[in-house]
């Protein structure tokens, strides 16, 4: 029997490419041995709260889901609260969790980016159904991924001990690489750097002579879309800038939590950063230009090098059919002066996105048995490359997105479109899926740096008790805003930091940044000390 639902169920307008999944030779109707069913009879429906940046709500009608449901019997009805919502990535809490929490309204599942902290605060106190019994009696696939990957039963738990949400898991080992316009080191008879020294000296080989040829001293040695991808620069003096893919992170040095904005690599690193901009060898404006300088200074023949995704960045070498001889490469990331190579950036195996059980939820057995449902091989085929016959095909038993589908634009897009590779839905992403619209410079890169070795570990994430929250959310931002102004000051020659050091480290003292250090490490050793 399915639940009874107090609010008047709305109107679902099909979209086009539903129609076409439901109404074509494709439609995807119950397996024929029913082994994916959940229950029997009339269909089970539960209420979602869905929340991310890309897909602000619950499409009832995604091909994806309109194929989860023939498959599990299991029918989700959006009821999100809060649409199109910013995250707050100082708290990592959206106001529209907060919204749907003051409603007093929460749905049966509830899905969400950055839903990790929310939940771990909320749980405990009664608003989220603890897990870890429900998926070891109910969710064997859950189950045996969590035992194969002990890491991340640890990261997932709050500090009771218990489990709150499944996250999404993202696949593969590489995000981020260095980048450089190779053709120009041709036309200036320049080798790939291999040392910083070596990366300053193409750097400013690129500001001074003229390698687009247009006579005009207007290169961009380096730039970065998003600025702190300069700040990961440090790592060329042995300085940290994050100890995950989250920026402005903790990270963890043999056990012990530090932050990378109070070490002594990372402010020999911005004295030198600081130089490299008074130089010109950093974009004058790479604190402003945001997100389009890549488009922007690569179509224009004018930028030199960065620090970006392998997929993505791998595409611009299309622009050889406009400048001639075009050519962007991946690099090994440069030794740093005491020679050690690093690539700081990689892909997480664990997001604080996913989703939840309410404690409103009549139903927890079959809604767990519905999250495990995204780790049978159907599901997280599903969740991965979206619908067999629509998206893809099976080749030799793999699935292989047809050319119609890459046709349509980028891939992500079309996948969230979907509703396949969704963030706010708990499920082990197949790293298989990019591999097939990563072009041959992006698996050259890749190539290379799995060779070289040079990824790092990763923290994970803790989770507080209130206490350790309460000091946390007492001086943590501040904190944080006080490291990134006198950062940015420095860069843009606005003070000097080997003069201004110690009295960084006492002010960042007197902020109470050792009493955050402290709660982390309380929450560190708890979590991970087994």
């Amino acid at each position: 029997m399915t639940k009874e639902r107090k609010r008047e169920e709305p109107m679902h307008k099909t979209s086009l490419i539903a129609a076409l999944l439901i109404g074509s030779a494709i439609t995807t109707p119950a397996l024929a041995d029913g082994h994916l069913q959940i229950v029997e009879g009339d269909p089970l429906e539960l209420t979602i709260q869905m929340n991310h940046a890309r897909y602000p709500i619950y499409e009832e009608d995604w091909p994806v889901e309109q194929t989860a449901r023939a498959w599990t019997n299991v029918h989700l009805i959006d009821a999100t609260v809060g649409a199109n919502m910013r995250t707050d990535e100082n708290t990592g809490r959206t106001e529209a969790l907060n919204l749907m929490l003051a409603s007093g309204e929460i749905p049966d599942i509830v899905g969400s980016s950055r839903i990790r902290d929310f939940v771990n605060q909320y749980g405990p106190q009664g608003a989220f159904l603890p897990l870890n019994d429900l998926i070891a009696e109910h969710a064997p696939h859950l189950q045996a991924y969590l035992d194969e990957r002990p890491e991340i039963a640890a990261a997932i738990q709050a500090a009771d001990g218990n489990m709150y949400y499944i996250p999404y898991l993202p696949d593969g080992l590489y995000g981020r690489a260095y980048w450089i316009r190779t053709d120009w080191l041709d036309t200036l008879g320049l080798d790939m750097p291999e040392t910083v020294e070596e990366f300053e000296t193409v750097l400013r080989a690129f500001r001074t002579q003229d390698p687009n040829g247009n006579g005009i001293a207007d290169e961009v040695p380096y730039f970065a879309r998003q600025w702190p991808e300069l700040i990961r620069l440090v790592t060329l003096w042995d300085g940290r800038s994050s100890g995950s893919d989250t920026y402005h992170d903790f990270y963890v040095d043999e056990g012990t939590m530090r932050h990378p904005y109070a070490g002594e690599g990372y402010r020999d690193g911005i004295s030198n950063l600081a130089r490299w901009y008074e130089e010109g060898l950093i974009d004058a404006e790479i604190f402003t230009r945001g997100s389009s300088s890549r488009d922007f200074l690569l179509s224009e023949n004018l930028g030199g090098a960065t620090h970006d995704w392998f997929a993505s960045t791998s595409g611009y070498n299309r622009l050889s059919e406009e400048i001639p001889g075009f050519e962007f490469r991946a690099m090994a990331p440069p030794a740093s002066v005491s020679g050690i190579r690093m690539e700081e950036h990689r892909r997480i195996p664990i997001k604080p996105d996913g989703w939840a059980i309410s404690y409103t939820n009549e139903h927890p057995v079959e809604t767990i048995q519905y999250f495990d449902f995204w780790f049978t091989e159907e599901g997280r085929r599903l969740a991965n490359f979206g619908v067999e016959g629509l998206h893809y095909e099976m080749v030799d038993g793999e699935p292989i997105f047809t050319q119609e589908f890459l046709d349509q634009g980028p891939v992500n897009r079309s996948l969230y479109q979907a509703g396949a590779q969704l963030q706010s839905r708990g499920y082990f992403q197949d790293y298989a899926y990019e591999i097939q619209w990563s072009n041959e410079f992006a698996l050259e890169g890749i190539a290379l740096y799995d060779e070289g070795d040079y990824l790092i570990d990763q923290f994970l994430g803790v989770a507080f008790t209130a206490e350790e929250q309460d000091v946390y959310d007492r001086h943590w931002a501040s904190i944080r805003d006080y490291m990134l102004e006198r950062q940015q000051s420095w860069i843009l020659g606005n003070g000097d930091i080997m003069e201004d050091w110690d009295d960084y480290l006492a002010q960042l003292d007197e902020l109470g940044l050792q009493d955050v250090l402290d709660v982390m490490q309380s929450a560190y050793d708890r979590q991970y000390g087994n």
